[in-house]
């Protein structure tokens, strides 16, 4: 193992390097979280595909591979589909809004009315999104050196509350990078084969193995439909998502880099699944499906090719982390702790030199805020599919119809987007607690009445002030200034 030790504490020290490196770059806001909306497309789609495929799509698609067979890839396939469809339908207007939040596209197509509600819901997902991805150090780690659990999540926790803070997006969107790449090969060029060539091809595989393990649609068709409502809806909407696309260099940039990173997606999902079913195999007495990644890393790969498999898994956890890392600070602090403060912030362009570097200063230490909040919640919470699931239940029962509409229909008004959150987060929230946290009903009833309560509270209140038409539409033209909106009283 000693040489797997040395790949795998190369890596890491490159990942702490280039967020000193990082840090020389970020001198603005602007530079800070969102990489001085200046990535090309091979960076951007990498940077995507990196946030998007982390611990769940590695080690989770691996195991729902193990025990569902090539139908486990659906989970992934919905995230590569939401990833596909808010690339050529959403992003290039996304981009053009020059925001750095949600929230903030809220403000401006509603009237700056979108209030404090849809920012703690926002932040409550990318708090819950950071924990769960920070969790699963753990199980990396315990391969890797054999520590404990609580010693695995600070140390990988605090390595990506290091680079993040230090650098910002200038320094995830390095690491992210390394990352992808790190991925690409350890999962898709060698697992992939080498899992298998270890269970004697395709043909013994299918011998060994039911006829359902080879089924497209084994997993279950409401099964699927669940996956779509919450990964699919949750990629077009979700803040660690979004200030992603905020990087790009342009709205041609972000359609079709991102389409390349959702493609990319989708194989890697057909990966993970074909790995995990030549896992059943050769272990198909393995007492947890999340087992079958680290035990076939374990057991059937080489020296060396062991560590960067190993490396390539330690990446997925860290790119989705420090993303959700980000988002989460930089909704705290934008969206959360600025409103409350009742303070109006101008983008660096129009401030003097010193107030963009205190900007730089104030995200940076809530970066360093959460990541500690991250770090202890991950030690606190042992259930990672719950605390997932509730942060997309969230996400989507709360924002998603507010946001869509926003982009997609004239009428809808403030009323009708802070209804939509205030009933879809508590009926979400009331149904988990009757129904069961992993219930599929949750979700789909939670949607439905924030959409009603969004339709018929807009329809009952007057339309949204023309003149605030026309400046979302000019924004959404990319032809107004960037500013950041200034942000309603507290009580809104």
């Amino acid at each position: 193992m000693a040489v797997d030790y040395i790949v795998i504490v190369v890596y890491l020290a490159g990942m702490l390097a280039m967020g000193w490196w990082g840090m020389r770059r970020a001198k603005s806001k602007s530079e800070f979280l969102v990489a001085g909306r200046r990535l090309g497309p091979a960076m951007y789609s990498g940077t995507m595909a990196a946030i998007v495929l982390g611990g769940a799509s590695t080690i989770g698609g691996v195991g729902l591979g193990y025990q569902y067979g090539l139908s486990g890839a659906w989970m992934v396939i919905t995230i590569g589909l939401g990833l596909l469809a808010l690339s050529v339908f959403f992003s290039a207007r996304i981009a053009r809004l020059k925001v750095y939040t949600v929230s903030e596209m809220l403000d401006l197509r509603y009237g700056g009315k979108a209030g404090v509600i849809s920012g703690v819901v926002m932040w409550a997902y990318t708090l819950m999104l950071a924990v769960t991805s920070t969790i699963a150090y753990a199980t990396i780690f315990d391969v890797l050196f054999d520590v404990d659990r609580t010693l695995a999540i600070v140390l990988g926790g605090s390595i990506v509350v290091a680079y993040s803070t230090l650098g910002g997006m200038w320094s995830i969107t390095l690491t992210d990078m390394v990352q992808f790449v790190v991925k690409t090969i350890g999962v898709l060029l060698l697992l992939l084969p080498i899992a298998v060539v270890k269970a004697g091809g395709f043909s013994e595989m299918k011998a060994e193995l039911p006829t359902s393990y080879f089924d497209p649609l084994g997993v279950g068709g409401e099964t699927i439909f669940t996956y779509v409502l919450i990964y699919t809806f949750g990629m077009l909407i979700g803040q660690d998502i979004w200030q992603r696309v905020f990087t790009a260099r342009n709205d041609r940039t972000a359609k079709w880099g991102g389409t390349v990173a959702g493609t990319y997606c989708l194989a890697y999902a057909v990966a993970g699944a074909i790995i995990g079913t030549a896992a059943k195999v050769l272990y198909p007495e393995l007492g947890s499906p999340d087992d079958a990644f680290a035990t076939i890393v374990k057991d059937e790969l080489p020296v060396g090719v062991r560590g960067l498999v190993l490396a390539a898994a330690l990446a997925a956890v860290m790119s989705t982390s420090s993303g959700a890392l980000i988002a989460c600070a930089t909704v705290a602090n934008n969206d959360i702790w600025s409103r409350l403060r009742g303070v109006v912030k101008r983008s660096e362009e129009l401030s003097p030199e010193g107030e963009a570097h205190d900007e730089v200063k104030g995200n940076r230490a809530f970066i360093l805020l959460m990541g500690v909040a991250v770090i202890c919640a991950a030690i606190a919470v042992n259930d990672v599919v719950e605390a997932l699931t509730v942060a997309y239940n969230l996400l989507v029962g709360g924002l998603l119809v507010p946001i869509l509409g926003g982009l997609l229909w004239k009428r809808g008004t403030a009323q009708g987007a802070l209804a939509a959150v205030a009933v879809g987060g508590l009926a979400v929230i009331g149904l988990m607690a009757g129904y069961g946290v992993l219930a599929n009903e949750p979700v789909y009833y939670g949607l439905l009445a924030s959409l009603a309560a969004y339709v018929a509270v807009s329809l009952a209140t007057k339309p949204t002030d023309e003149a605030v038409l026309a400046a979302w539409r000019e924004r959404l033209a990319g032809r107004a200034p960037e500013t950041a909106p200034q942000p309603a009283p507290a009580h809104q």
